[in-house]
């Protein structure tokens, strides 16, 4: 080092004063004219760019708006090379004798005094070294960074695809021509400038003068490597400031003595780093149109409180918010929960965690200096998704030491392949696994975020990964045999023209025999990979846990309510989203960013596996599922995104129960878009107690005109959301016959909507109203446009504190309607007066029957069943004390029929009626029902 710093002096002493004093001046006037300020810009339009994943959220989500600097903290070479604690969440969390330091500090004196030059930023996988050095950048062309004068950031990626020799000069004026009038006087001035060299892990450097010659002239081609060898030796531009990027493992390919500070990229290790993330993240306005209108700001910082609350307890999620990667990860998929509007959704879950994986492997190889170049994600999916797959057929999250020798070096035969896993333990293991949080289990581990265990496993099954030994013996030997038959082939053909030999025909099908057998095990494989998907998806076991949205939602936000006892048995593990996430990676978009991460999936195995689906994932599909149940085979359709495979599979779906799902706008995308893929009428859609609103019913517009039997109850729809079933019944295309909405705040205004849509309408037949809170003016709306609707059959205003004037209006228009024969009254305010001239009225007389007692005259109505049980359906829903009343009221009037009746059979009927009614008042008063 001392004789490259004397080698530079003595080229200073020797060049004339005039001539620096010219080059000084020449420098100025370039930099007055603008030749910097325009590197700026275009710098700064570069790294203000924003990946495909994030420009979804729209321009607000800027590197300035949501950027929150990770821990820095200060190491050495002494620290890197010994061997590491145990991977603990203490040891992450404590670590007091490591001195912090901040970006636009690196390259302050060290504890000598001396003036750092060199800087080696490293970190592992995940922990934002990337996004770092584009926030340094974009710092830099907006005046942040006053220390440096000249900034230019080199790709050591793209270096190392650059095979031809290139002078310094070259490479930099080839990269940023803006700087081709000040590149020939940076020697020779006192400009202060920044190389940053970002992913050195991509190349091959050889410090020694044997590999790599010295050379301090800019105008020298010498190799990329070489350039950056020499600038790190201080041999080419001495006085130009350096800092490096790499993964752990590489930063020993730069001796110790080239460099003046090492430091550690440690993510967010302070847990309010992660609240701040968050809160920036969520709370930033979104810009895409009517979509971002829809974001509630309350909403937002709900979510924002719940993170928050869950970081506090320092659950997984908080081990996994160490590093900012999966902080994006967490916010890109809460937003697509609360926030998907879209129909169909413009993503999938899948598509989000592959993304995830692109934006932080892009194709990089595991370790550039060994000669099989495997790809960094194809040897996780043959590594850890080994471990992910063999803990989701276990139900096991939590994996010892032993698990995963037992999946990382069982196969260990090589000196490259133990060089490839310590590389990974060093670089990516900590990515993917983390120490698990509780207690007794502080010496094992989990995966960093629950669904990336069963989005690994998934994609070990498809990528064929799960073979025998055998199979992958015959694979490797088909291919071989396959390539020696084609050229025998050729040679056989020309000599059996010569030749007139019999066994030449038979030794050439002899050679076909083995790949063409072969082909058909692989068949085999693709039925397997089905078979496996179909029985994960419709596991029974799993029938009644809530949706996989709902599943993910809770790992996120927490589960408010107590904590669970430590000596609580835990809840048998789930793994639903294994099979979806299989179906997922083999849609197209999925397969194309895998193929760019090097997890190649070929169209013609994608094409055998969605035939072999059909004949087990659909023939199950069509029974009988429960509500969560068939959500989640819904959301697997919408990952699979294959509209041919999906629109078979709706067709078979003639009613769709779906009642005490929670309906969010995500959920609503979802069954709006898969049911699109076919034209067919639904013969029931069952949405009671879903949580809809009039933006769900919006959404789900198109499937509502389909359906013949509409089940909308306990909704909580107001005069807003029957605007929108207004417009539904009014559509020509309408084929809704019947319309329950039942306990939903339907209001005075609500029932004029609904009037509207009575008089329009030409397929309902019936309608249920019970407990809608119409009261009499709702009642009175709905009777002036009764007599416009000529197919009504049934209508239910029952519960709705209707009076005898109310009551008696809907009747008399009843009466004179064509189709009308049955209106629902009871548990109304109406007198005995009411009651008696409600009794008169005779179906062959009066053409209606009104149902608003247990009695009709002096017998039992042959409704008491109906309405009772309407009760006993409805009870925790209504108001107790009314519907005792009411009850009370119903037994006097069987006792006062029964009391007006000589007939004993009519006697016997009254005391059967009356003994269920005074059982359902003991059950009410003792609170059992």
């Amino acid at each position: 080092r001392g004789s490259v710093r004397y080698h530079a002096d003595s080229q200073q002493s020797s060049a004339q004063p005039g001539s620096s004093r010219h080059a000084q001046s020449q420098l100025r006037n370039v930099a007055s004219s603008g030749a910097i300020k325009k590197h700026q810009k275009s710098l700064s339009a570069w790294f203000s760019h924003q990946p495909n994943e994030e420009r979804q959220f729209g321009p607000s989500f800027s590197l300035d708006a949501v950027h929150v600097d990770p821990v820095i903290r200060e190491s050495s070479l002494e620290e890197i090379l010994k061997p590491s604690p145990d991977l603990t969440i203490q040891n992450q969390l404590q670590q007091p004798h490591r001195k912090v330091i901040s970006l636009h500090n690196l390259f302050d004196v060290d504890a000598c005094g001396r003036q750092v030059k060199n800087v080696v930023l490293y970190g592992t996988v995940g922990t934002g070294k990337s996004t770092l050095i584009k926030k340094m950048v974009v710092d830099w062309c907006h005046g942040r960074l006053p220390h440096f004068e000249l900034v230019i950031p080199f790709s050591c990626e793209d270096l190392s695809h650059s095979h031809a020799h290139v002078s310094l000069r070259r490479l930099i004026t080839k990269k940023y021509q803006h700087l081709r009038d000040v590149v020939p006087v940076l020697e020779a001035s006192n400009l202060r400038v920044l190389f940053i060299l970002n992913g050195l892990e991509r190349l091959n450097l050889d410090f020694r003068l044997a590999g790599t010659e010295l050379c301090c002239d800019p105008n020298e081609p010498v190799p990329p490597s070489a350039i950056v060898v020499n600038l790190l030796r201080k041999y080419l531009l001495p006085e130009a400031s350096i800092i490096v990027t790499t993964r752990p493992s590489a930063v020993r390919r730069i001796p110790g003595k080239y460099v003046g500070r090492y430091a550690e990229i440690c993510g967010f290790s302070d847990t309010n780093l992660q609240k701040l993330y968050f809160q920036m993240r969520l709370s930033q306005p979104g810009c895409s149109g009517e979509e971002s209108q829809d974001r509630s700001s309350a909403e937002q910082e709900n979510l924002v409180e719940m993170l928050s609350r869950n970081l506090e307890r320092h659950n997984q999620i908080t081990a996994a918010c160490f590093l900012p990667s999966y902080c994006w990860l967490v916010c890109t998929t809460l937003d697509f929960l609360y926030f998907t509007r879209t129909v169909p959704p413009s993503q999938t879950l899948t598509g989000i965690y592959t993304s995830f994986l692109r934006l932080n492997f892009s194709g990089e190889v595991l370790d550039s200096t060994d000669p099989t170049h495997i790809s960094m994600m194809k040897y996780v999916a043959k590594t850890v998704g080994k471990l992910a797959y063999e803990g989701v057929m276990s139900r096991k999250t939590c994996f010892s030491e032993e698990d995963l020798r037992r999946c990382f070096e069982v196969e260990m035969k090589t000196e490259s392949e133990l060089n490839l896993l310590e590389v990974f333990r060093s670089d990516v293991f900590r990515f993917f696994l983390s120490p698990c949080v509780q207690p007794g289990k502080e010496h094992t581990f989990v995966f960093t975020i629950p669904a990336m265990q069963e989005y690994l496993a998934a994609l070990y099954v498809v990528l064929g990964e799960k073979k025998t030994l055998a199979q992958r013996v015959g694979k490797e030997l088909s291919e071989v045999i396959g390539k020696v038959s084609e050229d025998v082939a050729v040679v056989l053909n020309i000599v059996s023209k010569v030749l007139p030999l019999r066994f030449l025909p038979v030794l050439f099908n002899l050679l076909k025999i083995f790949p063409r057998y072969f082909s058909r095990v692989s068949g085999k494989d693709r039925d397997a990979i089905a078979h496996t998907m179909a029985e994960e998806l419709f596991k029974e076991e799993d029938y009644y846990n809530d949706d996989v949205l709902d599943q993910i939602n809770s790992s996120i936000l927490g589960v408010e309510g107590p904590m669970r006892h430590p000596d609580e048995a835990p809840d048998d593990e789930v793994f639903e989203l294994f099979p979806i996430f299989m179906g997922g990676i083999l849609s197209r978009r999925n397969r194309a960013i895998l193929e760019q991460l090097g997890c190649s999936i070929k169209n013609l195995a994608a094409f055998e596996i969605a035939q072999a689906m059909k004949k087990t994932v659909i023939r199950k599909g069509r029974k009988g599922l429960p509500p969560s149940e068939l959500m989640d085979y819904l959301f697997f359709l919408h990952e699979f995104q294959n509209e041919r495979f999906t629109a078979e599979a709706i067709r078979s779906l003639r009613a769709v129960n779906l009642s005490s799902v929670k309906m969010t706008p995500l959920k609503c995308s979802v069954l709006a878009s898969v049911m699109s893929t076919t034209c067919h009428e639904v013969e029931e859609l069952n949405l009671t107690s879903c949580n809809l609103d009039s933006g769900g019913l919006r959404t789900l517009f198109p499937v509502l005109l389909r359906c013949k039997a509409l089940h909308l109850q306990l909704n909580s729809l107001g005069s807003d959301a029957c605007k929108e079933i207004r417009d539904l019944l009014l559509h020509d295309k309408c084929v809704v016959s019947s319309l329950r909405l039942a306990n939903n705040p339907v209001g005075e205004q609500g029932a004029r909507y609904l009037a509207e849509a009575l008089a329009g309408n030409r397929s309902l037949t019936q309608l249920s109203l019970l407990h809608t809170a119409l009261g009499d003016p709702g009642a009175e709306a709905i009777a002036r446009h009764l007599a416009e609707n000529q197919h009504l059959q049934e209508l239910n205003l029952g519960y709705n504190s209707l009076t005898d004037t109310a009551a008696l209006r809907v009747v008399e228009v009843a009466k004179k309607h064509q189709t009308l024969d049955k209106v629902h009254l009871y548990f109304n305010d109406i007198s005995e007066d009411g009651k008696r001239a409600l009794d008169s009225l005779r179906m062959d007389r009066d053409g209606v029957r009104a149902l608003v007692f247990l009695t009709s005259g002096t017998d039992v109505s042959d409704y008491w069943s109906h309405i009772l049980s309407v009760v006993q359906r409805n009870l925790p829903f209504w108001d107790r004390e009314r519907v005792r009343q009411h009850l009370a009221l119903l037994l006097q009037d069987l006792e006062s029929s029964r009391s007006q009746t000589a007939n004993p059979w009519r006697k016997a009927k009254f005391l059967r009626v009356e003994s269920e009614v005074k059982k359902m008042l003991g059950k009410l008063q003792d609170g059992s029902l």
